[in-house]
């Protein structure tokens, strides 16, 4: 059973629930993954490299996931859709990142 069948039956889901989770979690993995980078290398530069493998680490996850629903766990709906929004809280944290990086950047020049 997916979680978006039991949208009517219970009064926490809504429609697009599922989504927005599938979009929350890669977002706290992607933010926790860049966290682990800052306080492995020491300081906080923005560099192409890591975005990229986060992205990379990301699309591995979600798109593994997604395969084992289609192929292992067949009770469970594989979804184009939930890939897209796993990578799309990856994204926005890619966002949050360089956002934050630019922010910390002005802060330490003045």
């Amino acid at each position: 059973m997916h979680i978006s069948d039991s949208v009517g039956k219970s009064g926490f889901f809504f429609e697009g629930f599922d989504k927005m989770t599938h979009m929350g979690f890669f977002f706290v993995l992607s933010v926790l993954l860049f966290s682990g980078k800052i306080k492995y290398q020491h300081h906080y530069a923005i560099q192409k490299l890591t975005i990229f493998k986060i992205l990379f680490i990301n699309a591995i996850i979600g798109g593994g996931i997604e395969l084992l629903q289609w192929k292992v766990f067949t009770y469970r709906s594989a979804e184009w859709w939930d890939f897209a929004c796993d990578m799309l809280g990856a994204s926005m944290a890619v966002f949050s990142y360089v956002l934050l990086h630019k922010l910390n950047f002005n802060e330490n020049e003045n």
